[in-house]
């Protein structure tokens, strides 16, 4: 069966949903791990060897608590909230290529706008924590929910001036219409990665990436020591459950855009003097794959590195650093990639 069939790019779901669901539960495990080695602790180490079933005695800890939902909420906002947060993160992964067999690519959905659709989704994932704020009628609730609605304004701009650098540089590298594509991005990347001729724009994505993630340093929707458990204050039970999964889903996911974008997704190193593309297609899944992973592996670990090492923001140098720095500096670094790429084609580079 051809991947590019339909039926077979719709059997790709399930393994990628599985895989997702499984990084997600075993990222909290591996943060615990890594806080521990930092702070020169153990870490989780009894349930099962070395701790490893941990994740799921949490899970099933949180299954059989009571849910709780406060009597002048809103219910069904307060139920839906969560699911929101989960699908979006989950529905982002579908145009991310994973591997190149032949001319064909390992992916769920090859659409000719692949970036617009994560601009598209991503910017749409702040709507389960505000509504999550919203409908706790709690005020600590909502100010953590208010907080995220202003937070992703604030990054939001410049991630898009930083992905407006990539589409620029695809777009002088490839000929055609595709420079949207998910797989085009990619492909541009065989000769340099997007991070060796665009850091800058590399640098801001990331960082905004931390952001729309709230992730710490930027968790000032949560914020335990002013809001008490920000928009997740008034959750237990599987619905608190669904939130703490979409924290580490987007940190997943993040990571894999990230990889994506700057660091050539599937993309390993000489490959073509390895010959990879005369492999067999189980040699050049494998190799693909197994490149996309280790490189988001990586990018989780970045996260959790952050999280462990810098303190939280105050708000106001929240609002500074997205609106008087990572704004103006996108804005330059636009105009840098379109003066190279300018200047590549006028002596012919590119």
């Amino acid at each position: 069966m051809e991947i590019s069939d339909v039926s077979g790019r719709l059997l790709l779901i399930l393994p990628v949903l599985v895989v997702l669901f499984t990084f997600a539960a075993y990222s909290v495990y591996f943060e615990r791990k890594v806080a521990a080695a930092l702070q020169q602790r153990v870490g989780p180490n009894r349930v099962g060897p070395l701790g490893l079933l941990q994740p799921l005695a949490d899970v099933l800890k949180l299954l059989i608590k009571e849910d709780i939902t406060p009597a002048s909420a809103n219910k069904f906002i307060h139920f839906i909230a969560p699911v929101i947060a989960v699908t979006i993160a989950l529905v982002t992964m579908a145009v991310l290529p994973f591997a190149k067999i032949g001319d064909e690519f390992v992916l769920i959905a090859d659409i000719n706008v692949g970036i617009l659709y994560i601009l598209a989704i991503t910017s749409i994932s702040v709507y389960g924590v505000t509504l999550a704020g919203w409908s706790s009628n709690n005020k600590y609730s909502l100010l953590g929910g208010l907080r995220a609605s202003a937070q992703m304004v604030s990054y939001e701009l410049a991630m898009g001036l930083a992905v407006v650098s990539v589409i620029l540089l695809t777009n002088a590298r490839l000929d055609g219409d595709d420079y949207l594509k998910m797989t085009s991005i990619v492909e541009a990347q065989r000769g340099f990665w997007n991070v060796f001729v665009n850091p800058l724009g590399a640098l801001i994505f990331i960082i905004c990436a931390f952001a729309e993630a709230n992730r710490a340093p930027f968790d000032l929707v949560e914020a335990e020591q002013e809001l008490v458990g920000g928009f997740h204050t008034e959750y237990s039970s599987m619905k608190f459950a669904m939130f703490f999964v979409a924290e580490y889903l987007h940190v997943v996911v993040g990571s894999a855009i990230i990889t994506t974008m700057f660091f050539g997704g599937y993309l390993g190193p000489f490959e073509g003097a390895l010959g990879v593309a005369d492999w067999s297609w189980v040699a050049q899944m494998f190799w693909g794959i197994g490149w996309f992973l280790a490189k988001t592996i990586f990018f989780i670990f970045v996260f959790i590195w952050v999280r462990w090492t810098l303190p939280r923001f105050k708000y106001n140098q929240l609002m500074d650093l997205g609106w008087k720095k990572l704004l103006p500096l996108a804005l330059l670094n636009l105009v840098l990639v379109a003066l190279g790429i300018a200047v590549a084609v006028h002596f012919g580079w590119v």
